[in-house]
């Protein structure tokens, strides 16, 4: 085996052993590539990486990243999240599991505005999670629908998850945006549909809202609280949604539209004041650069990877796996869900992506295809224990009755359902292309 291809198998392994002891992952890409692609080719690294740092981080797409954060940062302190809870909460009625619908529905409307799992899976655990358990809510049941419901922002968009992929894949903000439209909702849906037929067969565990508690609010008070609390966030998914996929505004003019959207937003429920501004622009700030910096460092990783012929090495090595390039996609969606139970999705994003990149093209299979599967199994990392991130966000505000065992156990029906909607669309691959191809893009 020639000597650059040793050089590459090492950079891998020594990546992952460096995770596996504990060292940040953009500090263990950095160390990784340096180390390597030192010994491969010396300091011609250090000559080629500035143009590929400056080439990387001056991508005009990547404005839309703060812009967005910006937008959800703010929902999450104008906390419109809680009078939606109340407002769907009443309108579901008697119907049994229509707290849980009503926890879907919010996660779909908050995954539209803010795309921010910590800040939904945080609302809603404060704000539902006492209530479910108190109206007799199976606590698993409970704890898995809020985790499973505030991660529906990483696939609806507007998602980081598809900004990064649009990078680097090479792809249409906007298309990736419109492919993603379609299996967002259908993974809703089936998550809806999953909640009604638990109503059914054990109703139990998915009891209706008193009537005495539904009959509090008077019925033209809940009508202007629909009206008021509804609208707003409603208005500005379609103009920020709506203006991309229309060919309206470019992703960066559209982001920027949402973030001043979400300002106006915070002012119309009352809640924009000085010190809001500031702390959403301090958190933002922090969200952005922690993303960036793991930009950077996969370049090197990346950089190193590819000089030592990395990507010869994976091309030759994913010949031997059967089916050809639907076998190829298959094995990359079961590593990216397996690597989804240890490390986050920008590093997953960075790492796996660029390497079976190249073998797909090379097999003409649909980028955008590709892509929508991709962004469905890494919103499937936030759920996957040990340690998917809607689990820890959940378990710092549960109450002390609710184990992380509950926890884990609620999540795991939820993973299930998400596995079947990514078969769904490995199946009809129509489900992701079919709304980029009907508007054009």
């Amino acid at each position: 085996m020639p000597l650059n291809e040793i050089l590459a198998i090492g950079c891998i392994l020594s990546f992952f052993a460096m995770l596996a002891i504990g060292i940040p992952v953009a500090i263990t890409l950095a160390v990784s590539g340096f180390v390597f692609g030192w010994l491969g080719f010396g300091p011609l690294l250090f000559n080629l990486l500035p143009a590929r740092i400056y080439g990387v981080t001056a991508n005009y797409t990547l404005i839309a990243i703060p812009l967005f954060v910006f937008m959800g940062v703010m929902l999450e302190k104008s906390r419109i999240a809680d009078e939606l809870m109340e407002v769907i909460g009443h309108v579901s009625g008697g119907l049994r599991g229509g707290m849980g619908l009503g926890i879907i529905l919010v996660g779909v409307l908050m995954g539209a505005t803010t795309g921010i799992v910590g800040a939904t899976i945080v609302t809603l655990g404060l704000l539902t999670l006492p209530a479910l358990l108190r109206r007799g809510y199976s606590a698993s049941l409970a704890c898995g629908t809020i985790c499973a419901s505030g991660t529906l922002g990483q696939l609806i968009p507007p998602s980081t998850i598809l900004i990064l992929l649009a990078d680097i894949m090479g792809q249409s903000v906007g298309t990736l945006f419109a492919a993603a439209v379609l299996p967002g909702f259908l993974l809703a849906g089936i998550f809806c549909a999953a909640m009604l037929l638990l109503g059914l067969v054990r109703p139990e565990m998915v009891p209706p809202i008193p009537l005495d508690e539904r009959r509090a609010m008077p019925r033209r008070d809940l009508l202007m609280k629909v009206l008021k609390v509804g609208l707003p966030p409603i208005a500005l998914v379609l103009a920020v949604l709506g203006s991309i996929i229309g060919g309206v505004a470019a992703p960066t003019e559209a982001a920027s539209m949402g973030a001043i959207g979400s300002v106006l937003v915070a002012a119309i429920v009352g809640r924009l004041n000085w010190t809001t501004l500031v702390q959403t622009v301090h958190s933002t700030a922090r969200i952005t650069a922690a993303m960036m910096f793991v930009l950077v460092c996969s370049q090197v990783f990346a950089l190193a990877f590819r000089g030592l012929q990395g990507e010869k090495l994976v091309h030759d090595a994913f010949t031997l796996v059967p089916g050809g390039a639907d076998g190829v996609l298959i094995f990359m969606i079961g590593l990216i869900f397996v690597l989804g139970f240890f490390i986050e999705w920008i590093e997953i994003s960075y790492i796996v992506v660029p390497m079976f990149l190249p073998v797909l093209q090379a097999a003409n299979v649909d980028p955008v295809w590709t892509a929508t599967l991709i962004a469905v199994v890494l919103q499937t990392s936030f759920l996957t224990p040990p340690f998917g991130w809607a689990l820890f966000y959940l378990r710092g505000v549960a109450p002390p009755q609710v184990s992380t065992l509950d926890i884990y156990k609620g999540v795991v029906p939820f993973i299930a359902l998400q596995v079947i909607t990514l078969a769904i669309i490995f199946a009809y691959p129509g489900i992701a292309t079919w709304l980029p191809r009907a508007i054009g893009w």
